[in-house]
């Protein structure tokens, strides 16, 4: 089984109502549980671990959930309101304004042995829940328990608006990032955690630390990869006629993981020893899921039976 642990909340995406003015409309999402609905829909047994409420949107969420095959069963279920998360397209970026306080996704607690860790392959965090004490506290313990025998995937998916105390939040993410196999984080991730630092440099100092592989999203320009034994890989990203490209990064790290598992190169031993070939497959399908998810309104990862690129 694969896990994403982290944010489920309703995306007020933008669109237009029928004399053309701005309106917008709700969709499920929430990084950590579009990353568990795409590699549901990719065909991987998948959980999700988080706060989702039973409010009228909690019930969107678990709907939705379903509907992709995502096992909601060690989630914690409460009646604090749905995150929500009104989108802005802006220079073909998306702009969040969160309102998050006493939410469901601020208010769930980890159920210390509930997770029977060594059916889990991977555990991926990251996102939102990470910016608060209580979250954060939460994903470590989680983390604890899983990192004897599960792969760690970390995706920071910063949120700068949500964060009060920046060098703290920094302090917080290194310290996800030591603990984590996998990392991957967009290019204006990188930009707010590292600066103008060169990619190379800090992919680096993240691989002598003990992380097996870092990626970093481009949008337009594709992917760029560096791994220990596979060495740096870069991978074009599909050309498309894009909707927007909320959801995008998230696609890309549920295929990413997707095709890590399909490959069998998921395990922590295994992932060290992936071969350069099979990291340029894996990171060529999941830069085309994500181009995909592109070409459609909200976060919406695709399906197996629309994938047909090769692993």
């Amino acid at each position: 089984m694969l896990i994403a642990c982290g944010d489920a909340l309703i995306d007020f995406v933008p669109t237009q109502n029928a004399d053309g003015r701005e309106a917008v409309m709700p969709a499920v999402g929430g990084s950590c549980l579009n990353v568990a609905i795409g590699m549901a829909r990719l065909g991987a047994p998948t959980g999700f671990v988080g706060g989702v409420s039973t409010d009228l949107f909690g019930r969107m969420i678990a709907d939705h959930a379903a509907a992709s095959h995502v096992e909601l069963s060690f989630a914690t279920r409460s009646d604090h309101q749905t995150t929500l998360a009104f989108v802005r397209i802006v220079a073909g970026e998306s702009h969040y304004a969160f309102y998050d306080a006493e939410t469901a996704t601020r208010n769930w607690s980890y159920r210390r042995g509930s997770i029977p860790f060594d059916k889990v392959e991977a555990l991926h965090v990251g996102s939102t829940t990470l910016v608060n004490d209580q979250g954060a506290a939460e994903t470590k313990a989680l983390i604890a328990d899983a990192r004897a025998s599960s792969t760690i995937s970390f995706d920071p998916n910063c949120r700068p608006n949500l964060v009060k105390d920046k060098p703290a939040y920094l302090a917080r993410m290194a310290g996800f990032a030591a603990s984590a196999d996998l990392i991957k984080m967009s290019d204006v991730d990188f930009a707010y955690l590292f600066g103008d630092e060169p990619y190379q440099q800090r992919a680096s100092a993240l691989l002598g630390q003990g992380t097996s592989l870092v990626v970093i999203t481009r949008g337009n320009d594709g992917a760029v990869a560096w791994h220990a034994g596979a060495g740096q890989i870069e991978v074009a990203a599909p050309k498309i006629e894009v909707a927007d490209t909320i959801g995008a990064g998230d696609s890309f790290q549920a295929a990413l993981l997707f095709a890590l598992h399909k490959q069998g190169r998921i395990a922590r031993q295994t992932l060290k020893d992936i071969r350069a070939d099979e990291l340029r497959r894996a990171l060529s399908f999941a830069a085309n899921c994500a181009g995909l998810t592109c070409t459609r309104p909200g976060a919406d990862p695709p399906w197996s039976f629309e994938v047909s690129w090769s692993l």
